[in-house]
């Protein structure tokens, strides 16, 4: 069997005219490497070179199996430094911006992707709101995030959609759900909502304030809580109901109450989540490598949404 060890001592040959002279030249003691020439020349069944004065000049089948001696050391040349090369970028922390609710879009799924194809990346998954993560972004304190578009202003940022969701009205009791619910039906509802810590910056409750107010009514809660899973789990007993995202509730999966049910609003209303960046940063290519995994994993998440 031929190897690349034999081919590399074929090659310093043929350079340098003598075994000595390659020995050297490798750092190789000169018996071993006139050997691999001899497991070389046996293994092709072929002698590769004569014996001119002190030194050795190559024979026809050499000549012949030179070029490719020399394009197979070369391809591995190349391929060890293309592997070296990703090893090398894809290592140390990568800081990348989520919007708040993005662990149930995401879940510990994206981490266990991140860590088990680029093992030398160290993740932070940092941010509560998509306002700050896109002041963040244009400050520079972040290279890329996944924001919701309507919860932050994009002046300055170059953004990529990958995933459109739909706010939902959710309810324990089918009454509830068999009518449309409009503004005036949203107004005089029991609700929980999420995300009371960031109520006046939360993209849900300014939407839904904006199209109870030009109906002519003002958005009221019952109950507020941080979390969605918390308003969810509320809605289940039935003490109020909740609004959230159809890409929330299929993200529970089997954790979402059987009870519960959902319906459109009346008008229907959407959210646009884009991975964003500075358009003069060039991302590095962990942190692209990240992004890359995040918005596989929304797009997915986009087509059952809408399935």
């Amino acid at each position: 069997m031929v190897t690349l060890h034999q081919l590399r001592c074929f090659l310093a040959t043929v350079d340098h005219g003598s075994f000595t002279a390659a020995a050297a030249a490798l750092g190789y003691a000169q018996p071993s490497l006139s050997e691999q020439v001899r497991l070389l020349e046996a293994g092709l069944d072929a002698r590769l070179f004569r014996r001119a004065g002190r030194g050795l000049t190559p024979t026809e089948a050499a000549l012949a199996l030179l070029p490719h001696a020399t394009a197979a050391l070369a391809a591995v040349d190349a391929g060890t430094r293309a592997v070296a090369g990703v090893r090398e970028v894809l290592t140390g922390t990568v800081r990348f911006g989520v919007f708040g609710t993005a662990r149930l879009y995401l879940g510990a799924g994206l981490v266990a992707d991140v860590l088990e194809r680029h093992p030398g990346i160290r993740l932070e998954l940092a941010g509560l709101n998509s306002a700050q993560i896109a002041a963040q972004l244009r400050r520079g304190t972040l290279e890329a995030a996944v924001i919701a578009l309507s919860a932050s202003s994009t002046q300055g940022l170059a953004v990529t959609p990958v995933m459109r969701d739909e706010l939902v009205y959710v309810s324990a009791d089918p009454e509830r759900l068999a009518q449309a619910v409009t503004p005036a039906r949203l107004a005089t509802a029991p609700l929980v909502l999420p995300d009371v810590s960031f109520r006046d910056d939360d993209s849900t409750r300014r939407m839904l304030a904006r199209d109870l107010q030009a109906a002519g009514h003002q958005l009221t809660t019952r109950v507020e809580v941080e979390d969605p899973e918390t308003a969810l789990e509320i809605a289940a007993r039935g003490i109020a109901d909740t609004v959230t995202w159809r890409g929330v509730l299929r993200a529970q999966g089997d954790r979402l109450p059987d009870r519960l049910g959902w319906t459109p609003l009346r008008p229907r209303r959407h959210e646009t989540f884009a991975i964003a960046h500075r358009p003069d940063t060039v991302l590095s290519p962990a942190v692209r490598a990240v992004a890359d995994l995040v918005a596989a994993r929304m797009r997915a998440l986009d087509v059952q949404v809408r399935g």
